[in-house]
């Protein structure tokens, strides 16, 4: 079934490419509007989406040994975001968050988001060298 849908989006992709490169040649030729491109555009992000969404879904559904993996994980990084929560603060002062235009939620949002990559980064870092680490000892 994976290999018949594969198979399908590929085939898929080429239409879209072969539509998109004949659409970019009508319009530079002035057969065609802006507007008309800028629907193309919309649909293609749209189609994009949903393939997004539904790709992984169908593949967690023939696969549920990693779909229980999967949900490990995302388990672990909604944990993570929030720890991340709770550890930003926010360190400006009224004065300077309206000289900011900013709230003090927005403040606090935005340390989340700078710790969440720290640590992300960390857990990174630290995955390459036990990588490399144990690789030395194989």
């Amino acid at each position: 079934m994976i290999d018949k849908s594969s198979k399908f989006l590929q085939i898929l992709l080429y239409v879209i490419l072969a539509v998109s490169a004949l659409l970019g040649i009508l319009f530079y030729a002035d057969v065609i509007s802006d507007d008309q491109i800028l629907y193309w555009g919309y649909l293609l992000l749209i189609v994009t989406i949903v393939i997004t969404i539904v790709a992984p879904l169908i593949y967690l559904i023939f696969n549920l040994k990693s779909a229980f993996m999967f949900l490990i994980i995302l388990g672990a990084m909604v944990l993570l975001a929030i720890v991340s929560y709770a550890l930003a603060g926010n360190e400006f002062s009224e004065l300077q968050l309206e000289k900011m235009k900013c709230s003090a939620e927005t403040s606090v949002m935005v340390g989340a988001g700078l710790i969440f990559t720290y640590i992300l980064a960390a857990l990174t870092i630290l995955s390459i060298i036990y990588a490399s680490i144990s690789r030395i000892f194989k």
